[in-house]
């Protein structure tokens, strides 16, 4: 953006310096054409201050004075020789000011020449940075599923040891109902042979009773 806003800048200033050169071309024209003016008009003057001369000769020769006349041409002569003098003051300034400006000119696309390549610099970094970005982005989406595959992972496991869970619980369940059978049964295996033995020893006794009849 920095860069974008010194190119702007640099183009309105070659524009301007452009505008301005334009102007003191005009101006330099125009002083020309002031300059052409007064050089015709000091040629004229020249041509009249010769044909005033060679008449103040031919009116000296004739004895003829006419002195008003003669200051008036020189008088005419001075002007014209001030207002050639003046033109080539102006056009001096004007050609100074056109080759500062021209400088200025040169240095202010320089400038815009550096903006520019500053630019493209600038836009083939933020070309990269963005296929940067781009590869990061793809990266962190191949992150995103590896996570999402471990959590579907641990929540499968974790089912899974629920499952487990639940089956052992259910074993021992299992297991103390079955052991509380084994345990009613051991007791009354117990108290059967007991009762067999009880029975035997009855037997024994009735026979041996027996017996001693």
């Amino acid at each position: 953006e920095a860069a974008e806003k010194a190119a702007s800048e640099a183009e309105q200033e070659v524009q301007g310096l452009n505008r301005r050169i334009q102007l003191l071309e005009e101006d330099l024209e125009r002083s020309e054409e002031r300059l052409q003016s007064a050089t015709e008009k000091l040629e004229e003057a020249s041509k009249a201050a010769d044909e005033s001369e060679r008449g103040r000769k031919v009116l000296e020769s004739r004895n003829v004075s006419d002195d008003e006349r003669i200051d008036a041409l020189e008088q005419q002569l001075k002007e014209a020789k001030y207002v050639a003098e003046d033109a080539d003051r102006k056009y001096d300034e004007a050609a100074r000011k056109l080759a500062i400006t021209e400088v200025d000119l040169e240095r202010a696309e320089a400038r815009l020449e550096a903006a520019e390549a500053k630019i493209i610099n600038l836009e083939e970094e933020l070309t990269v940075v963005g296929a940067n970005i781009k590869t990061l982005q793809v990266q962190n989406d191949q992150a995103s599923q590896r996570e999402d595959s471990y959590e579907e992972t641990i929540r499968d496991l974790t089912q899974r040891l629920k499952d487990a869970e639940n089956r052992a619980t259910e074993a021992e369940r299992t297991v103390s109902k079955l052991q509380k059978e084994v345990d009613r049964l051991e007791d009354e295996l117990l108290s059967e042979k007991e009762r067999y033995k009880a029975i035997s020893d009855e037997l024994d006794q009735t026979f041996a009773e027996l017996a001693g009849y």
